[in-house]
């Protein structure tokens, strides 16, 4: 395998693309053909899959030159082959199929998330290097330094934050925008910093909040705008605590389109007929809204707060580049990249993020659940 790469590696980048093109649709197209003939029954499909058997570990033993790995994979493809054409009660090879269609989001899965969240858990009990067991002792350095309570404190506090005012402002528009005119170009307007990344907002809004000396022009929109009437220049990003706050203005700008886009169609599919039958009660628009429109859109309410709440709790490009996390506005995100030379230390800050952002899921779920079983 390794000299096959060295061996692409020394070909033109030309002839590399059209070599991996091929050979990533030479090996979709095989797993493809093994699914596709899996659930059928017969001779000729028993022997393909006793091949597949032979020749997987084959190629694993080609591949890897592990004897012991080509032999486990040999027993494993022939007693699961066994087992699912023996037991399966939705024809030959039906599981087969199943499992070779989640297999590949599974391995992902496995080693994308479970393995590093399993690994950064352990590595949170041990010293800097991984080399020896610590006990709670990074946990209290979080707890224990000023710095690191202000962090969890100011990813709380977005957490309250953000979703809430997005979540507001971005019903508000979605509810006074409907059926108006212009509704397309005013709904783009505000979802367009959805495609915008957060560093490209955050140095939008540096021009916004810069601010330069009394003496000097200011580059800063809203400095511009305080100097013009005969204002004092404001260093918005350094003036703690607030600075926080303007922070969190750019994440809500952000996730203000998201929030109107979702809600804006869970309210269009509101029933017609719940809101004629409470104007004809001589309701007002008001009472319309908060007793027949809002009920009808909790669900798409839920979702908007939760997918808003886990971004805020992992905010890091904002804060990275606008302060660096000085002058009191550090997170947890931004608290773990800074402590990147202590995997330790770091891994505390990862835990406590996790648990953090664990109740928001697990609510999210079960949220998903109760309506499942409602419809």
């Amino acid at each position: 395998m390794s000299g096959f790469l060295k061996w692409l590696a020394g070909l033109n980048p030309f002839a590399q693309i059209p070599l991996v093109i091929g050979a990533f649709i030479l090996v979709a197209g095989i797993l493809i053909f093994f699914i596709e003939i899996a659930p059928r029954s017969g001779r000729r499909y028993t022997i393909i899959r006793a091949l597949v058997c032979v020749l997987a570990p084959v190629t694993v033993f080609l591949v890897l030159g592990s004897i012991p790995l080509a032999a486990v994979v040999a027993a494993v493809l022939g007693g699961v082959f066994f087992l699912l054409d023996y037991r399966s009660r939705e024809g030959a090879g039906y599981l087969f199929q199943l499992i070779g269609f989640l297999s590949p989001a599974v391995l992902l899965l496995t080693i994308g998330l479970l393995y590093p969240t399993v690994a950064t858990f352990f590595k949170a009990f041990m010293n800097a290097r991984g080399s020896r067991f610590v006990g709670l002792e990074n946990f209290v350095f979080v707890f224990g330094q000023e710095a690191n309570r202000v962090a969890i404190i100011n990813t709380i506090i977005w957490v309250l934050v953000v979703p809430a005012f997005s979540t507001i402002v971005g019903l508000a528009y979605a509810v006074f925008v409907d059926k108006a005119r212009g509704e397309k170009v005013l709904k783009a307007l505000v979802f367009m910093p959805m495609a915008i990344s957060f560093v490209g907002a955050s140095i939008i809004w540096k021009f916004v909040y810069d601010a330069n000396s009394v003496d000097q022009p200011q580059i800063g929109l809203l400095n511009g705008i305080i100097t013009f009437f005969s204002g004092q220049p404001v260093d918005f990003i350094n003036a703690a605590p607030w600075n926080n706050l303007f922070l969190m203005v750019i994440l809500i700008w952000v996730q203000t389109g998201f929030a109107m886009v979702v809600l804006s169609a869970a309210i269009k599919g509101v029933p017609a007929e719940q809101m004629e039958a409470a104007q004809l009660d001589g309701t007002n628009a008001w009472e319309r809204f908060v007793n027949v429109t809002v009920p009808g859109i909790r669900s798409s309410l839920i979702v908007v707060l939760t997918t808003i709440s886990i971004a805020s709790l992992k905010v890091f490009d904002i804060v990275q580049t606008m302060t660096g996390g000085a002058n009191g506005t550090n997170v947890l995100a931004n608290a773990v990249y800074a402590q990147k030379l202590e995997e330790g230390r770091a891994s505390a800050f990862a835990v406590i993020l996790f648990l953090l952002v664990l109740p928001i899921i697990i609510y999210n779920v079960r949220q998903m659940r109760l309506q499942k079983e409602i419809r």
